[in-house]
């Protein structure tokens, strides 16, 4: 009995020496979480979902949106285009047809891929105030793409790591960046549907 004792009395003193480690080694990340977005968990599970289950960490990084069938790049871009304009987000660069550029270059047809960029200037120079970081995420863009099936799909990055990721924005741009969240999820998904 009192060999069990002491190889409990053991165990529990390695676990207690194996805690103070990890708090050592670890604490201070917990501290710096603590201070995060309270919506930070919700926004990188599902980043973290896709990245284990496809491995491919741009996959994990963007929304995507399904093209309904029988919509040619066209309508879509259409309609792109008027939802934006309803919704006050101006296209405020020349649409890139990287399509078209790998054809020229290649010498060979490539499948339709055409890069969309939208803002709202405003909004964009409130981010811009509070973090020049975030000049990586202006302006918006959304790519139309054929897959290699022949399938037409919408691709913009996730902005909940924008929003949610880190420490808490200021609840005046938190704001913002949620209309603008709002606004291009609606674009997609209007797009998506050829809605106009």
């Amino acid at each position: 009995m009192g060999f069990i004792r002491n190889l409990l009395a053991i165990i529990g003193l390695l676990a207690v020496a194996g805690l103070i480690w990890v708090w050592v080694q670890y604490g201070h990340y917990v501290q710096r979480i603590s201070e995060f977005d309270e919506g930070v968990v919700e926004a990188y599970t599902p980043v973290v979902e896709t990245l284990l289950e496809t491995g491919n960490s741009a996959e994990a990084m963007i929304w995507k949106f399904k093209v309904a069938d029988g919509l040619t790049p066209e309508d879509v871009e259409q309609s792109l285009k008027v939802v934006a304009n309803e919704l006050n987000f101006k296209n405020v660069g020349e649409d890139l047809p990287l399509y078209q550029e790998v054809s020229a270059l290649s010498g060979k047809d490539y499948r339709f891929v055409k890069i969309y960029m939208f803002c709202n200037a405003l909004t964009a120079a409130k981010m811009l105030d509070y973090s020049d970081a975030f000049s990586a995420f202006l302006p918006c863009r959304i790519t139309l793409i054929e897959d290699p099936d022949g399938q037409l799909w919408l691709y913009t990055l996730n902005m909940d790591l924008m929003i949610y990721g880190g420490k808490p924005l200021p609840p005046e741009l938190k704001e913002e960046a949620l209309k603008v969240k709002e606004i291009v999820w609606e674009i997609m998904e209007r797009g998506a549907q050829g809605d106009f």
